[in-house]
């Protein structure tokens, strides 16, 4: 089965479309008149003493974000420059590294290149040219990949974001080729990151993996670096494309709510490299011109992808997937029905499908039954539906739709604590799939907002907290003081609010249970 997602909001702003053709337009100038198709912001020196495997930070990694880029603007605003300037970049990479010996190649590789691979095997998809080919295969990094393949779990404090995107890259070459083996290693790599995640779907720790048996220890200030959460929303979509498994996006929306939602501050625009997990500890935002790390390029293009994967379809087996309770609209051009999403999802638990068309021929629709709903009830144009969640984790709806028609859903929500692996008696509070974090005030911290000091070599890495002492932290979730909205007060008058709304101001995720 092969289902494809669908991006209900994908036309583009036209004064944004035309700003950017102008600056591709003077890329290809610049490409043109280079001669080689070497494009980048730093000497093509960089590059060499990459391969010579001499010390120089990852210029093949921030290689790969021009060159996706290109193929985006291609993919979707239909910008033929694009493509050219990134061939322009294929056909050169291909000419520096064609001759390369296999000893030199794997030095070269140890350098991160993010997902090089993917983007070259993107490239040959969009062009059919095997040199690209070539290339993503050129990338497959052997020290990393081949312990994945022999069922090798044991990561160790390995660099997080290192794996990710070469994994994708893999599911790419899957989806290129039909190498099972790609698809299968891909499979294992995520079942296996279930176990390593906090419970806003965030990983690693000082962008590390660490000891499944040494979580407390790694509550820190510089958890879930913002790259690694946005790369396993990427490669999540790859597999359920595949296999269109409920639990891939219990994940999704866990993370999406928890970890991304909230990492760009409201007041100031600026977002997050770390989504930090040490009790007392708080956001530390970038600055516009000078802190800008990798997590700030992501982490715009997050804020744009929220209508990105609500719905998936099925062409072959006429089914149309939703995945996300988030209001929204699909076009009718894309499955033959359209559907209108309305909710407040999560402030009320509750969802409506309006339906848009109407087709001959019976389609079934298939809704998630999350992992966190107590109860799911459905109901079609008032009637109450009779259904049991298939072995995928959905609810199955089929029939001929008609114009007009309405799926009411209700979901049964209620808190769940988390415990944070290896003791029980430290928890996390999550209201359905909504992580709730207490404010524990400014005391100590910068103001108007706690910005990384761009002066400073990697802040973000030793950035200081200044944590007072005897933060109220305890919870006895018997005694919460329901307010309004998704806030409830504690014993201590600690309020507890959704993690992705506190900003500028200290918190408490995992609490001491009483």
């Amino acid at each position: 089965m092969s289902a494809f997602a669908l991006i209900y909001n994908g036309t583009g702003d036209s004064i944004f479309k035309l700003k950017s053709d102008s600056i591709i337009s003077g890329l290809k100038l610049v490409q043109e008149k280079l001669g080689n198709g070497y494009l980048s912001a730093f000497p093509e020196e960089l590059i060499n003493r990459n391969i010579r495997g001499e010390s120089v930070w990852a210029p093949w990694y921030t290689l790969h974000k021009l060159l996706s880029g290109l193929i985006d603007q291609y993919l979707y605003m239909n910008n033929n420059d694009a493509l050219e300037v990134a061939k322009g970049i294929g056909n050169w990479a291909y000419v520096k590294l064609k001759d390369i010996d296999a000893s030199t190649r794997q030095k070269m590789l140890r350098n991160e290149f993010g997902g090089m691979n993917e983007a070259f095997y993107n490239l040959f998809a969009v062009t059919g040219n095997e040199r690209y080919k070539w290339l993503g295969d050129f990338f497959y990094h052997n020290e990393v990949i081949d312990p994945l393949k022999a069922g090798n779990n044991d990561f160790g404090t390995k660099h997080t974001n290192t794996f990710i995107p070469k994994v994708i890259g893999e599911i790419r070459n899957y989806e290129i080729t039909g190498n099972r083996e790609s698809l299968r290693l891909s499979e294992f790599f995520w079942d296996e990151m279930m176990s390593h995640i906090f419970s806003t779907g965030s990983l690693s720790d000082k962008e590390h993996f660490f000891p499944l048996d040494k979580f407390e220890e790694h509550l820190s200030g510089y958890t879930g670096e913002t790259c690694v959460t946005y790369n396993m929303l990427k490669l999540g979509k790859h597999l359920f494309s595949h296999n269109p498994d409920a639990r891939l996006f219990d994940y999704y929306e866990i993370a999406l709510y928890n970890h991304i939602l909230g990492q760009q501050n409201p007041e100031t625009g600026m977002v997050g490299y770390f989504l930090p997990l040490k009790t007392g500890s708080h956001r530390v935002y970038s600055t516009p011109e000078n802190s800008f790390w990798c997590c700030v390029g992501s982490g715009f293009e997050n804020h744009a992808k929220y209508g990105e994967s609500i719905y998936f379809h099925d062409p072959e087996n006429e089914t149309l997937f939703v995945n996300l309770f988030i209001p929204s609209e699909l076009a009718r051009e894309a499955t033959g029905l359209g559907i209108t999403q309305e909710t407040a999802f999560p402030y009320d638990p509750s969802t409506t499908l309006r339906v848009n068309g109407k087709k001959s021929t019976p389609t079934t629709i298939k809704v998630r039954v999350p992992a966190w709903a107590k109860t799911m009830d459905i109901k079609i144009n008032g009637k109450k539906l009779s259904f049991k969640k298939d072995d995928k984790g959905f609810a199955t709806m089929k029939r001929i739709w008609n114009d007009g028609d309405r799926i009411d859903i209700k979901f049964g929500i209620d808190f769940e604590f988390v415990e944070l692996p290896g003791n029980p008696s430290k928890r996390s509070l999550r209201y359905g799939p909504i992580v709730l974090a207490g404010r524990l005030g400014t005391e100590g911290m910068e103001t108007p907002a706690p910005v990384s000091n761009p002066e400073l070599y990697n802040d973000y890495y030793t950035y200081d907290y200044h944590i007072p002492e005897n933060l109220p932290t305890s919870l006895n979730i018997k005694k919460l003081k329901k307010l309004d909205g998704l806030k409830w007060e504690t014993e201590q008058g600690v309020i507890v609010e959704p993690l992705y709304d506190v900003h500028n101001e200290r918190y408490v995720v995992y609490w001491d249970v009483e």
